[in-house]
């Protein structure tokens, strides 16, 4: 017996759920491929959005650059699991004023909401040529980098509560886009990336918790609509300071209880 062999076969003498663990491999081959082509396909976005939204900062429009910055950015917010996986990049892209000791004046506050502070808190274009150059190469280097990677199948599944521990952290308090209160764009894009993997994956949830997915689609029910109230005709959002106090709060049961339940996700595939 080989080696490798011999270890499956003594993990499945010893754990408990090595019956399910043994077979899962297998059963999630597809999801996760069904995944990448996702994640792939919202860094394609995310890359030719980008070279837009940079374009218009160059050229000195404010106005289009301001309008372009929050539907840019939800393709990065919807996909961060995966993003997370490379620190440096996620650091240049994605990083806010509070991870540098130096703020706003800080040489290495680059990437989307560097370039947030100065188009919404300063109005200003002047002076973001090197900034905009700087997020363009960045998200094009992680489109490299992801479309060598393998998905680690627990990192996948385990996105699915990151992403809502992400909304429950940063979005409902407004801390994250703080200049340009276009907090519900990536409370979207979070929404919409866990809802991914949850769809992704729901045949082998339901074959071990049926009425795990009816909690989570019951949840997931009543932060869309709460959502859709604050959609714009033209498929955005209105800024969140208009968010009234009772729907903020009316988010936090349904988002904190989506985060605890897709928390236990990971056990109940057998990838813990």
């Amino acid at each position: 017996m080989k080696k490798s062999s011999l270890a499956l076969s003594l993990f499945m003498t010893l754990s408990p759920l090595a019956a399910f663990a043994a077979t899962a491999p297998l059963d999630l081959v597809g999801p996760v491929s069904d995944y990448k082509i996702y994640v792939t396909e919202q860094i394609g976005e995310l890359v030719t959005q980008t070279q837009a939204f940079t374009d218009a900062v160059k050229k000195g429009d404010l106005a289009t650059a301001r309008k372009l910055y929050a539907p840019t950015r939800v393709h990065y917010e919807s996909i961060e699991p995966i993003a997370e996986l490379f620190s440096d990049l996620d650091a240049s892209i994605d990083s806010r004023v509070d991870d540098h000791e130096n703020g706003v004046k800080a040489d290495d506050f680059t990437g989307f909401h560097r370039l947030e502070y100065s188009l919404f808190a300063e109005h200003t274009t002047q002076g973001l040529d090197a900034l905009a150059d700087g997020l363009n190469k960045d998200v094009k280097d992680l489109q490299t980098r992801v479309d060598g990677l393998t998905f680690p199948p627990e990192k996948v599944v385990g996105g699915a509560a990151a992403l809502l521990e992400e909304v429950a952290a940063t979005k409902i308090s407004g801390e994250e886009d703080r200049y340009s209160h276009t907090d519900l764009y990536d409370f979207q894009g979070n929404i919409d990336g866990a809802k991914k993997i949850v769809d992704l994956f729901r045949g082998q949830i339901d074959k071990q918790d049926k009425q795990f997915l009816v909690k989570v689609d019951k949840n997931f029910a009543t932060v869309d609509k709460i959502l859709a109230k604050y959609k714009t005709q033209g498929g955005g959002f209105e800024t969140y300071d208009k968010v009234k106090e009772n729907d903020r709060k009316a988010l936090v049961g349904p988002v904190n209880t989506l985060a605890e339940d897709l928390s236990t996700l990971r056990g109940k595939l057998g990838l813990n």
